[in-house]
């Protein structure tokens, strides 16, 4: 499950990366480097949204996983 971890961790730092350039440069790598409206760019968005949500549904035993306590703020 950890290899999931990490390709899902990689695949949201590509979409917050392609945010990123896409707010500040108006320039959406995903498309740049994969052709605009290509079925390999529809890939990687649909990939990088499964990665938002596998996130989302699992922080809790990805913490167990990783053996990570949350910090509380007093």
């Amino acid at each position: 499950m950890k290899l999931f971890d990490v390709l899902a961790a990689i695949l949201l730092v590509i979409g917050g990366l392609n945010w990123g350039l896409y707010g500040l440069f108006d320039l959406d790598l995903v498309a740049f480097t994969t052709g605009t409206a290509s079925a390999l760019s529809q890939f990687v968005y649909a990939a990088v949204g499964l990665a938002a949500l596998y996130q989302i549904v699992s922080l809790r035993s990805i913490q167990r996983r990783w053996n990570v306590s949350t910090a509380q703020v007093s």
